[in-house]
């Protein structure tokens, strides 16, 4: 730098020596042989205050300090923030798994239940062997000798008490001379002589003042048989009510053991504990209703197939046991893939829906961790930036349906009750991106708080020369590339300054290193050799400049 400065102090300089513009690197200060002998690097190159604004914002757990990362496409953007958040995530608590249960009392409401970790899929296993052993045996003690014994009783019983109360009333009208006849509409009354019904001839014949006498004692009989005929719907529901409750003491005889079993496995979770005792309940009250077997083919079928199907759990997010918190990327964020959705099927001509066809979202599976967002794929997504920020400022996720939000919906669906939302959100895109948002958008600023910006170059140094042949080994070790020898590293790094503009700075966009390395090692492949060397990464960059020179052939 020093030559060039003193051929330009001078104006009677009218031209330089292209070797001025050009700064070598020697290869024999590299200490290595080939880049298999180097280690992976763990930072990308010169990002040192990218990485600090990054911690900063993972570290401060109070509302807003979510992380914007500006930089270019290619930058490296998605592999600095996902390493650094898998740190931070390793030293937390891993997250509780999150499932909806029925809401018995209004069904379109699902509740939702929050579970130790690897409680969740246990739970689902429970009731689903819960569900299996109801369909078998709450048939089965509706079928058994005994409750046939006791129905028959009750039956005979109500029937007895009927025919009683008619018996008496016929002998009390037979002894007035009245009968009581069955008609195919019901009863009717017909006056007696000599234990014979008096035919209509006969009646006629009777005279004026008997017909009366005959007449008024029918009337009165009537008025009777209506009051006790009266009686017998009430006494019918008397009967009906007394055979529910048998049902329901037959059912909760049947279904008892298997409640206290899953209450005992669950006691120390009162969230739980509530759900048992409500399915309990449902299942006594509904007893008439799942006394038909239902085959597991037709519980697998459609949402409304099985009534057994809503003492069923769905689990949104199960986390197992992997440890720390989870750290999520959503590669399509669209606004059900972020909030989550409700799903229909078409069951008679309709589409119907239930709280088993609530699908989670990013949010559900990043609960309690980190989200990594595309800025640029979040923005194109209708209403995807809009769900964001409701939730983050909320601090809860609420599924709906947009068309439901702009009351489009035409089919009838769910009220999901909020889930709790606990996620540190980092957003990576252009620069361009963050400094609109942050003008045109004003929550932007209060749900962003923290920008990370990526060093475009860094410093050509002795030392930053060594750290980017770490980068270059690890590269090609993630795209699973030859080794590079160190004549084929201090091309590239002299290539580099070349992109960056800059005889003093290094280039550090990762895409195009990667593309070079990747092109390079193809020449390698087709000589057959076992690493590369700096000819084949100088047949890389002539090949570039081939592919992209029409233009400049043509001036």
């Amino acid at each position: 730098m020093a030559r060039l400065e003193e051929q330009t102090a001078g104006s009677k300089v009218s031209s330089l020596d292209p070797s001025l513009l050009y700064t070598h690197c020697n290869p024999a200060q590299l200490s290595f042989g080939t880049t298999a002998e180097l280690e992976d690097l763990s930072e990308i190159v010169g990002q040192a205050r990218a990485m600090e604004a990054i911690r900063f914002g993972v570290a401060v757990r109070h509302d807003g300090y979510n992380v914007f990362v500006l930089g270019p496409a290619g930058a490296g953007h998605y592999s600095l923030i996902r390493k650094e958040l898998e740190k931070a995530a390793a030293a937390k608590p891993t997250s509780p798994d999150w499932c909806y249960v029925n809401n018995f009392e209004q069904p379109h409401k699902p509740k939702m239940i929050s579970l130790p970790t690897g409680r969740g899929v246990q739970f689902q296993q429970h009731m689903r062997l819960f569900v299996e052993e109801l369909g078998s045996v709450i048939p089965a003690a509706f079928e058994s000798d005994e409750y046939h014994s006791r129905i028959e009783a009750m039956n005979g019983e109500f029937k007895k008490r009927q025919e009683k109360e008619i018996e008496e009333f016929s002998k009390a009208a037979r002894a007035e001379g009245i009968a009581l006849l069955q008609a195919p509409t019901g009863f009717a009354l017909a006056p007696l002589k000599n234990d014979e019904v008096i035919t209509p001839e006969d009646f006629d014949k009777l005279s004026e003042g008997k017909q009366k006498q005959i007449n008024k004692k029918i009337q009165q009989f009537e008025e009777l048989l209506h009051k006790i005929l009266h009686q017998f719907p009430r006494w019918r529901r008397e009967h009906q009510k007394k055979v529910r409750d048998f049902n329901r003491e037959t059912v909760s005889l049947a279904v008892g053991h298997l409640i206290d079993e899953l209450r005992a496995q669950n006691s120390d979770l009162p969230e739980i504990m509530a759900f048992l005792d409500a399915t309990q309940a449902d299942i006594v009250e509904s007893a008439g209703e799942l006394r038909e077997p239902v085959s597991s083919e037709k519980q697998e079928g459609v949402a409304t197939a099985s009534p057994l199907q809503r003492y069923q759990v769905n689990l949104l997010v199960g986390n197992g046991t992997k440890p720390g918190a989870p750290v999520e990327f959503e590669d399509h964020p669209t606004y059900p893939n972020l909030i989550g959705r409700i799903e229909h099927i078409a069951h008679m001509g309709t589409l119907v829906t239930n709280f088993a066809l609530i699908k989670p979202g990013a949010w559900h599976r990043a609960n309690g961790g980190y989200l990594i967002l595309d800025a640029s794929k979040l923005l194109m997504q209708p209403y995807a930036w809009e769900g964001l920020k409701r939730s983050l400022l909320s601090h809860e996720i609420r599924i709906e349906a947009l068309g439901e939000m702009f009351g489009l919906a035409g089919t009838h669906t769910l009220q999901p009750q909020p889930i709790p939302l606990d996620v540190k959100v980092v957003l990576f895109g252009a620069r361009l991106f963050y400094y609109l948002l942050y003008q045109l958008d004003p929550d932007f600023a209060e749900l962003f708080k923290v920008a990370a910006d990526i060093e475009d170059e860094v410093e050509r140094t002795d030392g930053n020369n060594m750290l980017y042949a770490r980068m270059i080994a690890t590269l090609a070790r993630k795209h699973e590339l030859r080794p590079f020898d160190r004549g084929a590293v201090a091309r590239l790094i002299e290539h580099c300054a070349r992109l960056a503009g800059n005889a003093g700075k290094l280039l550090t966009h990762a895409r195009s290193l990667s593309d070079l390395l990747i092109e390079a090692e193809h020449f390698a492949a087709r000589a057959k050799r076992e690493y590369v060397v700096a000819a084949e990464v100088q047949d890389a960059i002539d090949a570039q400049i081939r592919r992209a020179e029409r233009l400049h052939k043509l001036t």
